[in-house]
């Protein structure tokens, strides 16, 4: 079992978008789509880029790096289109009343 880390708040997150956090040594992107949040690293793994910053398909339920396009499964942080060819890691989210915690390994 991980470290349970509150990040925010749910009102703080507006449904469709993503905010980075570094937490104890990891960066993670936290995305809300609808009432669900999604937990993701934030680095690209083919460019040391922020995923945070890229849009998020909330059909496909993917994030898109705004450096060359690559796009990452939220729920598998496996890549869906290239250049990327290496996943990134995912988080256990809970949430908690209005708490978004993420679960650390």
């Amino acid at each position: 079992m991980g470290e349970s880390v509150r990040v925010c708040a749910t009102s703080e997150l507006v449904p469709g978008t993503a905010r980075r956090f570094d937490i104890d040594g990891h960066r993670v992107a936290v995305v809300r789509i609808g009432e669900s949040f999604y937990a993701i690293g934030d680095r690209c793994s083919h460019a040391d880029y922020s995923l945070s910053e890229g849009d998020i398909d909330p059909d496909d339920m993917t994030i898109e790096c705004p450096k060359h396009g690559s796009t990452f499964s939220l729920e598998t942080g496996e890549p869906q289109t290239l250049p990327a060819t290496l996943p990134v890691p995912t988080y256990e989210v809970e949430v908690h009343g209005d708490d978004v915690v993420v679960v650390l390994p």
